[in-house]
């Protein structure tokens, strides 16, 4: 898909060693845009150089904490965009260890668009957003309109993440739009743990001849979207101002029950 508004543009990506930010790196170098990377390394996080290797040469990396208010202030300015993806993915941590899925699920977001207001209020920013707030559906499909009950700490602190872009889009013009992900797959996701969708936990268990593990009675429904389409739908999102202010899920017509997923891996 071409991009003629990238071109010569630049770019910030935060989580931009990660799964899905290093695939949108890589991308956005393809079309020709000054891209630069922002992540924290982490271990627990997922950002690793090797994901960038193709075009190691091509962006510009810094090492850094989205939690640093100075680093942020600094990092934003002068960008075109903003595609901040940054996070703390982990269900289960969030509620274990809830003050750091704090600070950076949400008053981190905070600081990123006040170092936006304060020092480049024209950037358009795409936040990477979960459809993990919508908690047990009401009705499917699940629409924007659908009520949002998240069921743990990380689903609150996106939610409000969410809605500090969306607050500073309508009060202080900063332009935001928000993407609902859901069970992204594809080159370079974390396959170790479960930290990033729990498709990752079960690649592993397949690549080590182990059995998959399911729960419940396994007809669960889910859908996948291909990192591909994901990076499409964030280019897309950013180069439309019809979309500023606007939520969005992203999600698949598609969709298989846990026991099926299974017997197909």
């Amino acid at each position: 898909m071409s991009h003629p508004a990238f071109v010569h543009k630049n770019i910030l990506i935060t989580g931009g060693l990660g799964f899905i930010g290093a695939n949108l790196a890589l991308r956005l170098a393809e079309l020709g845009a000054h891209v630069t990377l922002v992540d924290s390394l982490i271990p627990e996080y997922g950002g690793n150089l090797f994901n960038i290797e193709p075009i190691r040469d091509r962006v510009t990396v810094n090492i850094a904490d989205v939690r640093d208010e100075f680093s942020m202030d600094y990092l934003v300015r002068g960008r075109d965009y903003l595609f901040n993806l940054a996070g703390q993915t982990s269900h289960l941590d969030s509620m274990q260890n809830p003050y750091t899925d704090l600070d950076i699920n949400c008053r981190a977001q905070l600081s990123i668009l006040e170092a936006c207001r304060k020092n480049n209020p024209t950037v358009k920013i795409v936040y990477a957003s979960t459809r993990q707030i919508y908690g047990k559906p009401d009705y499917l499909p699940v629409d924007e309109k659908h009520l949002l009950h998240p069921t743990d700490v990380n689903g609150i602190n996106k939610m409000a993440g969410e809605w500090y872009h969306i607050l500073y889009n309508n009060v202080y013009g900063v332009r935001a739009v928000s993407l609902r992900l859901t069970n992204t797959y594809g080159p370079r996701m974390r396959v170790k743990d479960a930290r990033q969708t729990f498709l990752g936990i079960w690649l592993k268990r397949v690549i080590d001849k182990e059995p998959i593990e399911i729960w419940g009675d396994g007809l669960q429904l889910r859908d996948f979207n291909y990192v591909d389409d994901v990076v499409d739908a964030m280019l897309l999102a950013a180069a439309s101002d019809k979309a500023n202010g606007q939520i969005y899920n992203l999600g698949s017509a598609e969709i298989i029950n846990l026991k099926d997923l299974a017997q197909k891996l």
